[in-house]
């Protein structure tokens, strides 16, 4: 079964993130290595600071778009990857080696909708 790790961080996680950079990035290299060696890597992204988003929405039939996240919030999502797993376990003990959590962030793990 398919699963979204959406990877949600915040300023203080950002930057602990920031100061350990290479050790993060040498983390992630290796989990995206035994992942793709087990055929569980399906693909995913870092995303650019929410400043630079947009939200979409519809009033009254017209389009509105406003600068930003559509919600107030100190965490953002920073970026996702999609995995193909066996076990809900097996997603969860990948989700739970994502370096930006040991780092004060948090993930998100849920199920990809398939018909």
């Amino acid at each position: 079964m398919k699963y979204m790790l959406m990877i949600y961080t915040n300023a203080s996680a950002a930057q602990a993130v920031s100061e350990n950079i290479d050790q993060a990035m040498a983390t992630v290299e290796d989990l995206m290595a035994e992942l793709t060696a087990a055929g569980e890597w399906v693909g995913g992204e870092a995303l650019a600071d929410p400043a630079g988003s947009r939200t979409i929405t519809l009033k009254n039939g017209v389009p509105a778009v406003t600068d930003g996240p559509f919600l107030e919030s100190k965490e953002y999502l920073a970026g996702y990857c999609v995995i193909d797993c066996a076990s809900p376990e097996r997603a969860l003990e990948v989700a739970m080696r994502w370096p930006d959590v040991a780092y004060g962030g948090a993930i998100e793990l849920r199920p990809v909708f398939e018909e």
